[in-house]
């Protein structure tokens, strides 16, 4: 599975930005999909996940009523709905992706990696 992240930036607090990641090499709707980040000098963190039937979201506390995370499989795209964004937001995003598995917020779970993109939210 190869997966590609888009969508990252330079916003200013409050702003919105979509992230999405692209899979390829295998039948998508199979996959539960999630979004980690990593700040400078911070471990890498559970943002968001999907279970491959869609109606499973699990958040981070964090980001809850804040972000959305959706998929459509049609497109084979995963996608990360990021509002009311704060300074701390800033990080690198990634998705990740691991068949069948539902509701996973281990990094170590996830079987698949894109490479990133980043977020930057200034004050």
């Amino acid at each position: 599975v190869q997966l590609q992240a888009s969508g990252g930036g330079l916003v200013q607090a409050g702003d919105s930005l979509r992230l999405s990641c692209a899979a390829s090499g295998r039948t998508f709707s199979s996959l539960s999909m999630g979004w980690f980040r990593q700040a400078p000098g911070k471990e890498r963190e559970f943002v968001a996940s999907i279970g491959w039937s869609t109606s499973s979201t699990y958040y981070a506390e964090f980001v809850k009523g804040r972000f959305t995370i959706s998929r459509d499989n049609a497109k084979n795209t995963v996608y990360l709905q990021m509002n009311s964004l704060k300074p701390e937001d800033t990080a690198v995003y990634y998705c990740a992706a691991v068949p069948w598995m539902v509701g996973e917020t281990s990094a170590t779970k996830y079987d698949y990696w894109g490479q990133g993109t980043l977020v930057t939210v200034s004050r």
